[in-house]
């Protein structure tokens, strides 16, 4: 990997920057799309390289599961596999073990799960991880580490937190032996859930391996907490990484979200949030999202949105065919699908090139004041944004502040407005 830092905000912590990897180079801050079973839901790989899309992420856990690493090895790995010719991140499987297995046994030498199909028990050991990301032959690989839910407390999160750092060294000792260093990058993942001594910690050992990873990610968030606490997390991480290595928030895919890491100084995140959302008939606009499965948008000729370039917007179906086929034809799933992906790609190109002008704060300002409108602003934002000497209620004292999320949803059934 070669990680060149560009420009940075003068304001924020917000970076642009250049990571190249064998199957080429990709600009940072990035968004990255969830291809789970080697393939974005209802897309080709394409479709995908056509909306100028470079980094997608596969899923270990499963791929391992079917169609197996013999399969991937026999294909020349998963980006022949998949017809996939960019770059390509494989998560360790650590996160599906816990979320997807109910009969999932965590000891030191690894985790003990039973297959969803056939009910095989299987040990999955860092080595394993780091073997079968080998096979799949990603770019960017991900250590394994011991997940819990971000609600949880008491002894079991330190316990996790140690671990995934003696899982760190395991990883690296299998993956440096492999001869495969100059092809695919090893990230470490720091935890300690919400206990800001533990994140620490941890951090301070994952820098010490410094020179053995290429990268690392803040995991074990996205889990349920607040938004307040989210984002002091995000913070702390961010400030303490390393300057020269890329900073991966994990599970992050709400546009607020995206930008507001982005200004705390991650440079890259990924979530199934977008694709998943478009199998429910939700587009993601600049103004907020629209939910074309009301009756609002029944008689509406209008695109998606105004001024989008995906080819959905600009040749394909309009809001009024989108809400009449969004339960009944997998077409519509699909051209929102297109929609939103471009979405996710236009918020952090925009990111970019403010960050690039040094007007990202501007950005963040006119974003936020777009994005949520007369709804107001949600108060974990404003504090996030103000420890970045960004005030979104600068020369507007007025503005509405929201406790919570503040997750914007579309859901009253009013009139249709074209400006969405």
């Amino acid at each position: 990997m070669q990680f060149e830092i560009l420009a940075k905000c003068s304001t924020t912590r917000a970076r642009v920057s250049r990571m190249k990897l064998a199957h080429g180079t990709t600009a940072l801050p990035t968004f990255m799309p969830v291809a789970t079973q080697a393939a974005i839901k209802g897309l080709t790989a394409q479709q995908v390289e056509s909306l100028g899309i470079n980094l997608i992420l596969n899923n270990t856990y499963h791929l391992n599961l079917r169609p197996g690493t013999e399969i991937l090895k026999e294909a020349g790995g998963a980006h022949k596999f998949q017809g996939w010719n960019h770059n390509l991140l494989t998560d360790s499987g650590g996160f599906q073990l816990v979320s997807l297995n109910k009969f999932t046994k965590i000891t030191e030498e690894g985790a003990l799960f039973s297959s969803p199909f056939n009910g095989e028990l299987t040990m999955l050991t860092p080595e394993e991880s780091m073997s079968i990301q080998h096979a799949i032959g990603a770019d960017i690989i991900m250590q394994l580490d011991d997940v819990v839910s971000s609600l949880t407390t008491g002894p079991r999160v330190g316990e996790a937190m140690w671990r995934t750092i003696r899982w760190l060294d395991r990883c690296i000792e299998y993956h440096e032996k492999s001869g495969k260093t100059d092809t695919q990058n090893l990230f470490a993942i720091v935890q300690g859930g919400l206990d800001p001594d533990l994140r620490d910690q941890c951090l301070d050992e994952m820098i010490k391996r410094k020179d053995r990873v290429a990268g690392y990610a803040i995991g074990g968030l996205s889990g349920g907490e607040e938004k307040d606490v989210f984002w002091r997390i995000i913070k702390q991480c961010a400030e303490k990484l390393p300057e020269d290595r890329p900073r991966y928030s994990m599970g992050i895919g709400f546009a607020e979200d995206l930008l507001v890491c982005v200004a705390l100084g991650v440079d890259m995140a990924d979530c199934v949030f977008p694709t998943r959302t478009a199998r429910f008939g939700v587009a993601l606009t600049l103004n907020g999202p629209l939910n074309l499965k009301q009756s609002k948008y029944a008689t509406d000729l209008g695109p998606i949105e105004e001024g989008c370039p995906c080819p959905t917007c600009t040749e394909g179906p309009n809001r009024a065919l989108l809400h009449h086929t969004v339960t009944l034809e997998t077409a519509a799933a699909h051209a929102i699908t297109l929609h939103n992906l471009v979405y996710q790609a236009r918020v952090m190109g925009g990111a970019r090139d403010a960050i690039m002008n040094d007007t990202f704060p501007d950005y963040l300002k006119t974003f936020m004041a777009r994005y949520f409108g007369n709804d107001g602003y949600p108060e974990w934002v404003v504090n996030a944004l103000r420890s970045v000497g960004v005030d979104l209620l600068e020369g507007n004292p007025d503005a509405k502040i929201r406790s919570g999320s503040g997750a914007k949803w579309d859901y009253v059934n009013s009139p249709s407005t074209r400006q969405n």
